[in-house]
């Protein structure tokens, strides 16, 4: 169950702007090897505690992963992120970096328009009873 108590909504998007401002291209910190999408992103709740992880089953973006892969070592890394079910895992093992980049950039946006259309109905039904409790109410 995740114990991560950010929003995720805030995260996608977090996770989106740093994709677009090149934060995958290169890392000082790590300069010989390819930066791993969300593990390398201050959007992982890891990012800066590798020595001490909390476990990735407590991640908010969990609820991305199929549940058969909740017990793999990175789940994140097998999120499906197109109509073709490719995850990062997939894609690593064969795409460019600009592929990548824009196979992400596609599967955050989208979730992003889902995750604020799906609240902006959650409000408008919570608006909708409040109408309709208050028309009931007696003056």
């Amino acid at each position: 169950m995740p114990q991560d108590k950010r929003d995720v909504l805030d995260i996608l998007k977090f996770e989106l702007e740093f994709l677009k401002k090149g934060g995958y291209a290169w890392s000082s910190r790590e300069p010989w090897r390819a930066q791993l999408f969300i593990e390398d992103s201050p959007s992982c709740m890891n990012h800066d505690n590798k020595t001490n992880p909390n476990p990735c089953t407590e991640c908010a973006l969990m609820q991305f992963v199929p549940t058969e892969n909740h017990d793999k070592k990175v789940p994140c890394r097998h999120i499906p992120l197109n109509q073709y079910g490719e995850t990062l895992l997939d894609l690593y093992r064969g795409s460019t970096q600009q592929e990548l980049e824009d196979t992400m950039a596609d599967w955050l946006g989208r979730k992003i328009a889902q995750l604020e259309g799906d609240r902006q109905e959650k409000a408008a039904k919570v608006a909708s009873s409040q109408q309709a409790i208050a028309a009931d109410v007696p003056n």
